[in-house]
């Protein structure tokens, strides 16, 4: 049975699965609609034309669907679309899409969003990344799957985070992140493969052996960044993990790519 504290205000109108958990002093707009086996703690706002996937557990004062924070929004009717099993603690910002940037923010599942963190408007989250305590998301960032961001990370609008990568704490992120990266620093730059994260999601060392190979002809000194990419790709061209590498770099990308400080 679905379980109301009698302090939560929820309006008649929003969707409400019959195992959701509302407590104290929680506020539910109209367009709201909860999955089976969310869990809502006390003074929690959900608001605009949300969607939480079930089993997501929300906790105090988050204030997740409020109108995105860009002076072009005119009240268009864009959409924050959460999926299942993700964690979102306290003070947690999520906004809502703009018409500019495809009207919607997308999280994906069983992701985890530590105290005060922020996803601006018409981001894109995959599934299992860790945003730390404070980091900051602008607009229209997309983030891939396993990627964790450390506590205090700052990121640009339209930055591209690739799969399994890592933001050190307290980076400043203006440019690309490749898959499987590791970058840190004010502005952050590229400092190798995230090999301590590769190895604990079980990439064997042959995988993370060609990826190492690849990163090195790839951000070598030598000759034109394009021309060691298609190089790359040629002579890879079976390898999955490093053609990921190559392929992010190839994409049609708004912001430029994050280089090693050589």
């Amino acid at each position: 049975m679905t379980s109301i504290h009698p302090t939560a205000i929820i309006d008649p109108k929003a969707e409400l699965a019959s195992s959701v958990k509302v407590g104290p002093y929680s506020i539910i707009g109209p367009d709201v609609k909860l999955g089976e086996d969310v869990t809502l703690h006390s003074h929690v706002v959900l608001a605009g034309r949300t969607t939480i996937g079930a089993r997501t557990e929300i906790f105090p004062f988050a204030s997740i669907g409020q109108p995105p924070q860009d002076l072009k929004y005119h009240g268009e009717p864009s959409t924050l679309e959460v999926g299942t099993d993700n964690l979102i603690r306290e003070y947690v910002t999520m906004n809502a899409g703009t018409e500019g940037g495809g009207m919607v923010t997308r999280i994906g599942n069983h992701n985890v969003f530590l105290a005060s963190a922020h996803v601006g408007h018409d981001c894109s989250i995959g599934d299992h990344v860790i945003l730390s305590n404070t980091t900051l998301l602008a607009g229209h960032c997309r983030v891939a799957d396993f990627v964790i961001f450390g506590g205090g990370a700052a990121v640009h609008q339209f930055v591209r985070v690739g799969k399994h990568a890592f933001i050190g704490g307290a980076s400043a992120v203006e440019s690309d992140i490749i898959p499987f990266g590791l970058v840190v620093g004010n502005r952050a730059h590229l400092m190798g493969l995230n090999l301590v994260g590769l190895k604990r999601r079980g990439f064997t060392r042959e995988q993370i052996n060609a990826m190492r190979d690849a990163y090195g002809q790839i951000f070598a000194q030598d000759g034109a960044l394009r021309d060691r990419v298609s190089a790359v790709g040629e002579r890879f061209a079976d390898n999955a993990e490093v053609m990921e590498i190559v392929n992010f770099i190839k994409a049609d990308a708004d912001r430029p790519l994050c280089l090693p400080r050589h």
